[in-house]
């Protein structure tokens, strides 16, 4: 029990230090991402969290408006340098993980933690085994 109260307590201090920063990150990159094709900010993929619980991720978008799901052969989600459906920006951010930044206000919010696994799609949660 201790253990995941420190662990949450962590999770808030660096996300609340780590807050002005994202929300200047946000001002700047914001515009650049609505400009270049009129879309949302953000992408807010649904995943599954602690208990099976299903939550939204927050991240800056990084691919065109209603681009389509592209799957390789194995049926995982492509995801190649020469991908299509990246936007300028969005191939900028996913090399230098900025796209991945506003997952702080899961964190802030409980949703997810700092330290642990990637919380899945609902696709790879079914896939998963029992255990």
């Amino acid at each position: 029990m201790y253990k995941h109260f420190f662990k949450r307590i962590i999770d808030i201090i660096i996300g609340l230090c780590a807050l002005p920063f994202i929300i200047l990150l946000i001002l700047i990159i914001g515009p650049i991402i609505y400009f270049e094709d009129k879309g949302p900010i953000f992408y807010n993929g649904p995943r599954i969290g602690l208990g099976g619980k299903v939550f939204k991720m927050c991240k800056f978008r990084s691919m065109y408006v209603n681009a389509p799901d592209l799957r390789t052969a194995d049926g995982s989600t492509y995801n190649g340098d020469d991908d299509p459906r990246v936007t300028k920006i969005g191939r900028f951010m996913r090399k230098t993980s900025i796209d991945e930044l506003p997952q702080l206000f899961n964190v802030l919010k409980g949703d997810m933690s700092l330290v642990g696994t990637r919380p899945p799609l609902i696709s790879e949660f079914e896939a998963y085994q029992q255990h």
